[in-house]
């Protein structure tokens, strides 16, 4: 047995010893439910808590330990579970009928006019949806339908919820890179059609563009790179992405499901300066319910308002709980919320996330190990309250590609995601890829006891590893 088993091990006991209610809960689940859960990021080995209250920095399990939390709502949660400003103004109009009626209300013009308005967008256009998939989904949508192009190019470590469109090059595979299709059941013409690019590298996006220019409907990517490092791209890349899908009569569609009011009380494309023709928001704009968009000039929106041609109009439907009206309520208190309050919460969130990179990094080296934290943000996002770890096995070089982070052969990743995050559980501690994000509801004691938990994860992980 290596030493890594025998940590693996003394790990696994420690966590059974505080989780045996979720351990039971997550048993009854495996019964009924794909996986014993509904998403699988939640669902690590040997089995996930379960929650029974979250607050602020804070998850609260069914076994009654309480967690220091960075997964924070799947990064939703800027200002911490279950925000009282959110919560009491919902409240009067709770008691007037919050089930979904399925009919127009108020509040979702109220939201889409603050966005609009955030981003600067003058005669832009939103359309609602209840998750980051479906908007981005219907952002290749429209761009198809109102270009009649066929193919679909997007940046290799990209994640942009499971569209069928979008399944192909999430992860990196050492014998075919980001190449591969990331589910069973997609149609080979749809994954034939969608193009990957390098991240960052203007270079290969304009060999791409010459080669391919004339029938891609849309370049897709995320200004602040997610689950593919935490990697913001610089603005040379951004403007010559802009300048390229222009030449080419190409729609840029900025996913910033995660970057969205991350950054500033905008879009990250307002601190580049940059707009594209289609953007698509999540997570923070709900308020901690499930709201997304599109947002676009209204000259582009319209596609889902005429026929295209002969081709019929696009549907943009939405869905069922599509601007949900309490919904909207809440993701109007949240974004009014960071608009007022932009010049402390910003600040604050980088300064956080400095400390926790810094900190994380050196409570490593103490315990003699390697550990090397990406989302530091740039020139242009110079501020940051993401955070992920990576332990590079040799020399690690530039940490800023994607396909050097996800590359098995040069980070350890499996150290990352299993004994790291089980080492952490058990000091009390959450994290998703090593990491995660701060909210503005993590003060200096929070954060204070995290690089405690991390410093004694370290210890305990030199103590073990061969």
């Amino acid at each position: 047995m290596t030493g890594r088993d025998r940590l693996r091990d003394r790990l696994v006991r420690e966590y059974r010893k505080k989780t045996a209610r979720s351990r039971a809960v997550y048993r009854r689940a495996q019964k009924v439910m794909i996986e014993g859960g509904s998403h699988s990021i939640r669902l690590w080995r040997p089995y996930p808590f379960f929650a029974a209250g979250a607050e602020g920095p804070f998850v609260r399990d069914v076994d009654g330990n309480t967690y220091i939390d960075y997964w924070q709502g799947h990064y939703a949660n800027i200002l911490g579970h279950n925000p009282g400003f959110v919560r009491r103004g919902m409240a009067a109009s709770v008691g007037r009928g919050a089930l979904h009626t399925g009919f127009e209300a108020g509040h979702q013009i109220e939201l889409a006019e603050a966005l609009v308005r955030a981003i600067g967008g003058g005669e832009a256009k939103v359309r609602f949806t209840t998750s980051g998939t479906l908007a981005t989904m219907y952002a290749v949508m429209l761009a198809q339908g109102l270009t009649g192009r066929d193919l679909v190019l997007k940046v290799g470590g990209g994640w942009h919820g499971a569209s069928p469109y979008l399944l192909k090059g999430v992860k990196y595979r050492a014998a075919s890179g980001f190449e591969g299709p990331e589910s069973a059941g997609l149609l080979d013409d749809i994954v034939r059609r969608t193009l990957v690019t390098r991240f960052d590298d203007g270079d290969d996006l304009a060999r791409v563009m010459a080669a391919h220019g004339d029938r891609i409907a849309c370049f897709i990517v995320e200004p602040f790179l997610g689950v593919g490092g935490f990697l913001a791209a610089s603005r040379e890349y951004l403007a010559l992405a802009r300048e390229l899908t222009a030449r080419h009569g190409v729609l840029l569609v900025f996913d910033e499901i995660i970057s969205g009011f991350r950054f500033a009380p905008a879009g990250v494309q307002t601190l580049y300066g940059i707009r594209p023709d289609l953007s698509t928001f999540g997570k923070i704009i709900g308020g901690g319910h499930a709201v997304a968009a599109v947002v676009g000039p209204a000259r582009t929106m319209e596609a889902c308002e005429r026929d295209l041609g002969g081709r019929g109009r696009v549907m943009f439907e939405g869905g069922t709980f599509s601007s949900h009206s309490e919904y909207m309520r809440a993701g109007l208190l949240m974004l009014g919320r960071l608009a007022a309050k932009a010049a402390t919460v910003y600040p604050g969130l980088a300064r956080a996330g400095e400390i926790l990179r810094r900190g994380i990094e050196a409570a490593f080296a103490a315990a003699g190990l390697r550990a090397r934290c990406t989302g530091g943000g740039n020139d242009v996002v110079r501020g940051s309250s993401m955070f992920m770890v990576h332990f590079p096995k040799g020399e690690e070089g530039a940490m800023d590609r994607p396909e050097v982070l996800q590359d098995a052969g040069r980070m350890d990743i499996a150290l990352r995601e299993d004994l790291l995050k089980l080492a952490l559980l058990v000091n009390g501690v959450n994290v998703v890829h090593g990491g995660g994000a701060v909210s503005a509801a993590h003060g200096p004691k929070e954060i204070a006891a995290t690089l405690v938990a991390y410093g004694e994860a370290a210890r305990l992980m030199a103590r073990y590893l061969d």
